[in-house]
């Protein structure tokens, strides 16, 4: 048997029968259980249809999320820190006020995703879809974006100091007010043209 917890109070969320955590979890998300601040922390989640799951303020920290589908799902305020979110499809999902610090997003689908506020510091975003993201205010000191997809990207306001962004597709991304100190970006980038951009 596997319980659920809520990571500020142990107090159980879920009890399944299933073999493993993965299983449990996706039971639970079948049966639209809200899975708000469920303990998480680690799991082996690799490959979890969690789809239109409510897991905000959740603790999935060190987590394996690779290759799960986590599409239009609540995940406001959850702790993902340093957990692998490598070719997961965020698709549409709300991550406003998260902490992705350190995670590994390498290839994820994060296209139309609401990452406003969001800590993604020393993130790995290689080849990540941002397109149409959210990311008012977020914090992207020191993340790895080479290659990412960030056009028509909501960067105002945003951290990118010491970012990474060599070979990323900035077009349309709106920079407006975003901290680009030390950030690398490819030698034929015009800055003074990005951060003007009008609608």
């Amino acid at each position: 048997m596997i319980e659920i917890k809520r990571w500020d109070n142990e107090e159980v969320i879920y009890t399944s029968d299933k073999d493993t955590i993965k299983e449990a979890v996706e039971e639970a998300v079948e049966e639209d259980v809200d899975l708000a601040y469920s303990n998480l922390s680690g799991a082996n989640l690799s490959g979890a249809n969690l789809a239109y799951s409510n897991l905000d303020y959740s603790n999935l920290s060190r987590a394996d999320l690779s290759n799960s589908d986590l599409s239009y799902s609540d995940l406001s305020g959850t702790d993902l820190f340093g957990a692998d979110l490598s070719k997961a499809n965020l698709l549409n999902s709300d991550l406003s006020n998260a902490n992705l610090s350190r995670t590994n997003l390498t290839g994820a689908n994060l296209s139309g995703a609401d990452l406003s506020r969001v800590d993604l510091s020393e993130a790995n975003l290689f080849r990540a879809n941002l397109s149409g993201a959210n990311l008012y205010k977020a914090n992207l000191s020191g993340a790895y974006l080479s290659e990412a997809n960030l056009s028509k990207a909501d960067l105002s306001e945003a951290n990118l100091s010491n970012s990474i962004l060599s070979e990323a597709n900035l077009f349309r991304a709106n920079l407006s007010g975003a901290n680009l100190y030390k950030a690398k970006l490819d030698k034929n980038v015009d800055l003074k043209e990005l951060l003007s951009i009008e609608d």
